[in-house]
């Protein structure tokens, strides 16, 4: 998929961002990201709330290979190939992926503010300062300090 493609895909649904990321694009809205559209796929973010939808469709969760296992991510569900012709249910598929994306950006900013708080509420001890090095100005003065005055006798 290409960029021009997933516009002209998302014409109906409202002005997207399309960005690389990955070995693809990610898409968002407001500044939400809410699609990736990768070499296997096109993927919406999802959530107990739309993952029956998905489902129902037979659709799958992203997946991708690592050398030791399967990595499942379930928070992206694959779009069903209809949509792909049927560009005013899509728009209302991009809805709810974006709805599940903000409801999970929600759910993570209480945690950051407690990280925050805990940061704050536990502050280190003041490092003690180490000694400043004596420069060249100050090692003269203490020298000429050390000198006797010189008086003249006739």
């Amino acid at each position: 998929m290409d960029r021009d493609f997933l516009i002209d895909l998302f014409a109906d649904f409202g002005p997207v961002t399309i960005r690389k990321m990955f070995s693809g694009f990610g898409i968002s809205a407001d500044g939400t990201n809410f699609a990736l559209a990768l070499r296997s796929g096109l993927y919406f973010r999802a959530d107990e709330q739309s993952i029956p939808q998905f489902e129902a469709e037979g659709s799958k969760p992203f997946q991708y290979q690592t050398r030791a296992k399967t990595v499942t991510v379930n928070s992206y569900w694959e779009l069903p190939a209809r949509l792909f012709d049927d560009s005013e249910d899509l728009s209302v598929w991009a809805r709810t992926a974006l709805a599940a994306a903000q409801r999970a950006a929600l759910k993570k900013r209480p945690k950051a503010r407690k990280a925050v708080a805990k940061k704050a509420a536990v502050k280190k001890p003041a490092a003690k300062k180490a000694p400043a090095k004596k420069t060249a100005v100050a090692k003269t003065k203490k020298k000429s300090a050390k000198r006797k005055p010189v008086s003249s006798r006739a």
